[in-house]
């Protein structure tokens, strides 16, 4: 594989596609031992940065709700 970007640089939308791209090649089969585990870890780093961005926009978007509540009362 070639050189990939540090997963926590990844936004959302990156992090998402290049899983999916992970997923499929694990899908195929074909690959050696050594870069199906790499490429496993590769993708269980892709889901943990898909899952900690979409909790910050959940906690963003519940703040600004609240904030909205506040404001009416």
């Amino acid at each position: 594989m070639s050189e990939q970007p540090d997963v926590d640089t990844l936004g959302y939308e990156q992090a998402r596609d290049e899983l999916v791209e992970v997923v499929r090649a694990l899908e195929v089969g074909g690959l050696g031992l050594d870069e199906s585990v790499a490429l496993w870890e590769r993708g269980e780093a892709l889901a943990r940065r898909c899952e900690s961005q979409l909790a910050g926009a959940r906690e963003r978007i519940e703040a600004k709700l609240n904030e909205a509540e506040s404001s009416d009362t």
